[in-house]
């Protein structure tokens, strides 16, 4: 398993992390919403009460070519990215990049408005209508037929890294998170959860878009609106705490914090990194997922669905994933330490470090603060050394055996693996150790935390709420997230990939309940990235030509009724 997380750090580490400079995918990101955020002239935010009223269904057709209406469209593309990012996602932001990297990831929510208008407009303006009678398309489709079949070998590579992604982000990372929080709360053990969260996964994805578009546009709304209420009765029951969130929000924006919980504060672009990408993880702007729901939607205008579809990135990172973080600082869970409890085996994720080491934001420690040799252990303590959990350094830190405060060692060989010894010299391989203690919480676990003391003068159970919105979000992203992968495979194999493929997602669903969190948040950045590098530059490309549409479009809608402006 350490093998595993060292190889998924190193590929993310290529597209997502330079230590000292602005890393080439954020800038990417910023650069392409904010040129078509110009480009086609705010239109994010002039044409809201438009993209409102075609939600609504305004000029819905049941005649027009496709299988969905625009509301399910909408609906399943949110399904897939109201999710596991606007809990475990922010949280992890927070973590790593401070309070800060939630403003960065409210302002990736607001241009990415501008990607996704642009992507799923061409998604439309490109799609296949099949013989019988159902839609596919997405940037597979739109790089091909625009560009000729010269270019294949890009939407390919899309096609590739989008099944990938599906697999990773859309699916494994919803399920270990789900299963963690149910572990955490219930002690339930990963598996169990994995199997019962298959289970579902799989009957709703047998039907394919029509059927996730029906159970979407029914669990979105319900699970969206019960977050969204929980989230502003913490607001109001801390409401005496709410300008000073926000100043530390806005303020660490750009001055990021000192020592925080134990370890270095972030710098400025580590901060601007975290909060752009777990941005771009919730909302799915420019990767080109999005296109893939959209267009299937009942249309004959490209640009209607792209209007509808620009309203995806303010529900979900401007509206929810701004909740969250709110909820996380408001509270002050996000820099305290809590009690927390694990096993300690040879592979577990934890490092044993010198007494007073520095352990940085992105949980490097220097070589010098590595522990090295024996570290006695005695009553349960440890000697001279300390162990990291988190990235933090752990207060308070009892090491017990069958219940009882170890008594023995811990040998640290060179390459970081240990081995325990008990006071006799005897091996304790055969023993379970728990290491119990003070840490900084990360992922699901800190927003629960959040909640829970948030609702606190209301309900002892605000946690749960969490536990409920991360099983709905982890169902609904991972169904949606299959049609995803099955239009991917439709495009590289033909219709007879879908039953595989669909099974395959199902076992990976169930893999991905057991693994490490740190294995699959890793692969799934770098499935992430891969899959939006040749759509970022295709939607930038093709810009022009959506501006052309889009502006063709307005006229005609003014012309018809000069009320259509907000």
């Amino acid at each position: 398993m350490n093998d595993i997380k060292a190889f998924a750090e190193f590929v993310s580490g290529l597209i997502w992390n330079t230590p000292d400079a602005l890393p080439f995918m954020v800038m990417l990101l910023l650069f392409t919403g904010l040129f078509l955020t110009v480009r086609m002239g705010f239109l994010q935010f002039r044409r809201l009460g438009h993209s409102v009223r075609v939600i609504m269904g305004r000029y819905d057709d049941p005649n027009d070519e496709g299988d969905v209406s625009h509301f399910q469209a909408l609906s399943s593309a949110l399904s897939a990215t109201v999710g596991i990012g606007n809990i475990a996602g922010v949280a992890t932001a927070i973590h790593y990049g401070g309070p800060g990297a939630v403003f960065w990831l409210w302002i990736t929510g607001f241009i990415g408005m501008a990607s996704k208008f642009t992507e799923c407009t061409l998604a439309q303006k490109y799609r296949v209508i099949h013989e019988d009678g159902s839609a596919s398309g997405g940037p597979m489709y739109y790089i091909e037929k625009a560009f000729g079949r010269k270019w294949k070998w890009l939407a390919v590579t899309f096609a590739v890294c989008a099944i990938i992604s599906s697999f990773g982000s859309g699916n494994s990372i919803q399920a270990f998170t789900m299963a963690d929080s149910f572990r955490a709360d219930f002690g339930i053990p990963n598996w169990i959860s994995g199997l019962v969260s298959a289970t579902l996964v799989g009957l709703v994805i047998i039907g394919g878009i029509k059927r996730i578009g029906l159970v979407a546009s029914r669990l979105v709304p319900f699970m969206g609106g019960l977050y969204v209420v929980c989230g502003l009765i913490v607001v109001g029951l801390n409401i005496q705490a709410l300008p000073a969130a926000v100043a530390t929000i806005v303020g660490s924006a750009f001055s990021p914090s000192g020592m925080i919980g134990g370890f270095a504060g972030s710098t400025f672009i580590f901060t601007l990194t975290w909060g752009v990408k777990r941005g771009l993880f919730s909302n799915e702007a420019g990767q080109g997922s999005a296109p893939i729901a959209h267009a299937a939607a009942k249309t004959e205008e490209p640009v209607r669905e792209g209007v509808v579809a620009m309203m995806g990135p303010l529900v979900d990172t401007v509206v929810i994933c701004f909740m969250t973080g709110l909820i996380i600082v408001i509270t002050g869970t996000w820099n305290e330490k809590h009690p927390d409890a694990m096993n300690f085996t040879p592979k577990s994720a934890l490092t044993l470090v010198r007494e007073g080491a520095v352990v940085r934001a992105d949980g490097v420690v220097g070589p010098s603060d590595l522990a090295r040799g024996v570290v006695p252990v005695r009553n349960g303590r440890l000697a001279g050394a300390a162990i990291v959990r988190n990235n933090s350094i752990m207060d308070d830190c009892l090491l017990s055996v069958a219940g009882h405060p170890m008594n023995g060692s811990i040998r640290i060989n060179d390459d970081g693996r240990v081995s325990f010894t008990n006071a006799a010299g005897g091996p304790l391989a055969g023993n379970r150790i728990v290491v119990s203690g003070k840490s900084l919480l990360n992922g699901s676990p800190l927003t629960a935390m959040s909640f829970k003391r948030g609702l606190a003068p209301l309900v002892p159970f605000g946690n749960y709420l969490v536990t409920i919105a991360v099983f709905l979000f982890a169902i609904s992203t991972a169904i949606s997230w299959s049609y995803y992968g099955d239009r991917a495979a439709v495009y590289l194999f033909g219709p007879r990939a879908v039953l595989p493929y669909r099974l395959a997602f199902v076992v990976m669903h169930f893999l991905g309940a057991m693994v490490a969190l740190e294995v699959v948040w890793g692969f799934g950045d770098a499935a992430l990235g891969l899959m939006a590098l040749p759509n970022l530059f295709t939607i930038m490309i093709l810009s022009g030509n959506v501006k052309k549409d889009s502006d063709d479009y307005f006229r005609r809608m003014d012309l018809s009724n000069g009320s259509d402006r907000v």
